[in-house]
């Protein structure tokens, strides 16, 4: 596992496994095993549940700094946001949720975490957003829908974002084609949008069908 320079006091791996410093010691978010390590608790990383927890056991270097604002497109329950938390004890998450369900969980996960805001609204319509979100400096997709790179672009556009993760769902996209296929038409999406593509990794044997893909503005 990679480390970017200035989360090493945030993010470890002990026995292959990932884990992140709690900002919320003794609780836990989804059944997470915690761990005892240079006398601070640390929140075990499920690689099943989690596609950044699965791009770094592929080799890939998560594009974040401590102090970042991150947008958080998809943000679910807050299982992932939760672990982004962890890392940006200095910065913000501004979590996106559609669903009323679990935006009503992700509330919950919020309101323990003080760098946690949650945001009801559309992935897809940045405009909708910005009551929430001022400015971003990274982007980070997971959103189950057609138009996916699209999506990422105007978002980073929207909210002067310099860094982007687009975890990728191929079968989202067209449950025709190869997912490699459908990977390389997003690549070159991406591209197109004036994007620069820094990493690409395929997302298996944790996640089926999915990929990362990290890009710069």
């Amino acid at each position: 596992m990679r480390v970017t320079d200035g989360l090493e006091e945030r993010l470890a791996e002990r026995d292959g496994r990932i884990l992140t410093r709690s900002l919320d010691p003794g609780s836990k978010v989804y059944g997470e095993r915690l761990h005892s390590r240079n006398g601070a608790e640390w929140r075990e990383w499920s690689l099943q549940r989690s596609k950044p927890a699965a791009f770094m056991a592929r080799g890939g270097e998560l594009p974040l700094r401590r102090d970042d604002r991150l947008l958080y497109l998809g943000a679910a329950s807050g299982t992932t946001a939760s672990h982004f938390s962890d890392l940006l004890d200095r910065g913000t998450v501004y979590c996106v949720e559609v669903s009323p369900r679990s935006f009503r969980d992700l509330v919950t996960v919020c309101g323990r975490r003080r760098n946690m805001l949650p945001v009801m609204g559309d992935a897809g319509r940045p405009q909708d957003l910005a009551f929430a979100v001022e400015g971003a400096s990274v982007v980070y997709q997971d959103v189950a829908q057609k138009g996916q790179a699209s999506m990422l672009a105007e978002n980073m556009r929207a909210f002067g974002a310099e860094r982007g993760m687009l975890a990728l769902k191929s079968r989202s996209e067209d449950v025709t084609a190869a997912p490699a296929k459908i990977l390389e038409r997003a690549v070159a999406k991406l591209e197109s949008e004036g994007l620069s593509v820094v990493d690409v990794r395929m997302l298996e044997p944790y996640e089926k069908d999915h990929a990362m893909v990290v890009v710069r503005a």
